[in-house]
């Protein structure tokens, strides 16, 4: 197989405020909007673990043939973390990165807080 120069790829790192309290309690909206945010960008999940916490806040790990993305939302500070990740093994997905983690922003209606891309 003649493959091109390996890069890792590129894995963003979001902090988003949140308005919408609802957003950030509501794990199966979440879940929903993933799995679109999946077949809209041709990832493959090969699992997902999500868990509700008692204050109604999420955590969920997507966990992808390509990589991951992982959620973790405080809605008592209108905030959430967002990790994305997607090896470029057979092709640059630095553009599918950036891309899903744009659907989310909208999705979420957010404001970026930080904003940390890593090239590895």
């Amino acid at each position: 197989m003649d493959l091109p120069p390996y890069s890792p790829g590129l894995h963003k790192l979001v902090t988003l405020h949140v308005d919408k309290i609802l957003a950030l309690t509501d794990s199966q909206g979440f879940v929903a909007v993933t799995n679109s945010i999946l077949e809209k960008y041709e990832l493959e999940k090969v699992g997902m673990v999500v868990h509700d916490f008692d204050n109604d806040s999420f955590t969920i790990s997507v966990c992808l043939k390509e990589s991951h993305i992982c959620i973790h939302t405080w809605p008592e500070y209108n905030q959430l973390t967002l990790d994305v990740y997607l090896c470029n093994y057979l092709q640059d997905n630095s553009h599918k990165v950036r891309s899903v983690v744009a659907d989310y922003i909208s999705y979420f209606e957010a404001k970026i807080i930080k904003d940390f891309e890593i090239n590895r």
